[in-house]
């Protein structure tokens, strides 16, 4: 690979995620939190959530509570954010 198509993937590489859209709490509502089940990375354990104005947090038995931003990852699938990082893939 020549050195200026190194540095162009690389800018791609990091400004990608700035195009995913975020979602908006009332999108996190309708789409995950309205009692129908979808498929989410982690272990399963009881918990409560609550929406924020930048997306929602959780908590679960015996942890602090957690806030996370949802974006857009491609057809029906999302990723979880925690500042910058993603921290699990949603699909439905």
């Amino acid at each position: 690979m020549r050195p200026s198509l190194v540095v162009a993937a690389a800018v791609v590489a990091v400004t990608a995620p700035a195009f995913a859209a975020t979602l908006t709490p009332n999108e996190i509502q309708s789409t995950f939190f309205n009692g129908q089940p979808f498929t989410a990375a982690g272990a399963k354990a009881e918990g409560t959530w609550k929406l924020t104005k930048e997306g929602f947090c959780t908590t679960w038995k015996g942890s602090k509570p957690n806030c996370y931003r949802l974006v857009t990852a491609g057809d029906n699938k999302w990723s979880v954010m925690k500042g910058s990082t993603s921290v699990a893939t949603w699909t439905k």
